[in-house]
């Protein structure tokens, strides 16, 4: 559970999820860039972590633009020598029975989570394999990478995907010590699933408690929200195990939602 002076790519981080999976590999030694659409949000959040500058930064990246991507992963490299960790965080959740669903409001959600992924995970691959020193590439997806719900078409279509994706990296990467795995989370009450609650407790007509403990947590062991420190703390491990016995796997954590 080291990490020291690796350095690590979390996009997403400058809140929920990300934000404690960079809290959490910061603490473990590492070197934290905190890539978020939102540039200022992501230098209070580097700024959170190391006021001093010299293990957090922040980076403004946008993962559905290539350019951008690539200039931020660039930028990094320059600074700290190379990429060790890249964790594939940012993502959207849209509403909608498929009937319903907007064709631009797939896209968009296709765009970060598959497209994000993809460009993320290629600037990535490129440094780890320009400097040789090989790394770990986590990618976000969920228990809707195994499970489907209702209203969540693109979402599940894209957390599916994500799986091949990581599988394909670990066969691509092996040879130069990259090894890939997803990290598929139950429901973390982040702002994200805060939002969910009003949308389907008005698309199903039932009470907000009702999507809590009927539609959210039905299928747990034992009722409860997955934490983001649960999240945090896998992605820790699966950072810091540093052979290719641990790769091409996805990684439910989700107290008992989905079993494998």
């Amino acid at each position: 559970m080291n990490l020291t002076n690796k350095v690590a790519i979390i996009t997403g981080a400058a809140s929920g999820i990300g934000r404690e999976i960079a809290t959490t590999f910061a603490a473990a030694g590492a070197r934290v860039v905190i890539a978020d659409l939102a540039l200022d949000a992501a230098q209070v959040t580097a700024n959170a972590i190391d006021p001093s500058g010299e293990r957090a930064m922040a980076v403004a990246m946008n993962v559905t633009d290539e350019a951008q991507v690539d200039a931020g992963t660039a930028a990094v490299a320059a600074r700290w020598g190379g990429v060790d960790i890249l964790v594939s965080n940012a993502g959207i959740q849209i509403i909608s029975a498929i009937v319903d669903l907007k064709y631009d409001d797939w896209k968009r959600l296709m765009a970060i989570h598959a497209d994000g992924a993809f460009l993320t995970c290629r600037a990535a691959m490129r440094d780890m394999i320009r400097h040789g020193r090989g790394g770990a590439i986590l990618i976000m997806g969920s228990v809707h990478s195994h499970e489907a719900s209702p209203l969540k078409a693109p979402y599940v279509t894209a957390k599916h995907g994500l799986i091949g994706l990581a599988k394909v990296i670990a066969k691509e990467g092996a040879a130069h010590g990259i090894r890939s795995n997803v990290i598929c989370p139950g429901f973390v009450r982040t702002p994200l699933v805060e939002r969910q609650i009003p949308e389907q407790a008005k698309n199903f007509n039932i009470t907000e408690a009702e999507v809590i403990k009927n539609i959210m947590l039905k299928d747990t062991v034992d009722g409860e929200f997955t934490t983001i420190a649960d999240v945090a703390q896998t992605a820790l491990f699966l950072a810091a195990f540093d052979t290719n016995a641990l790769t091409g796997q996805s990684i439910t954590v989700s107290h008992g939602w989905h079993m494998q």
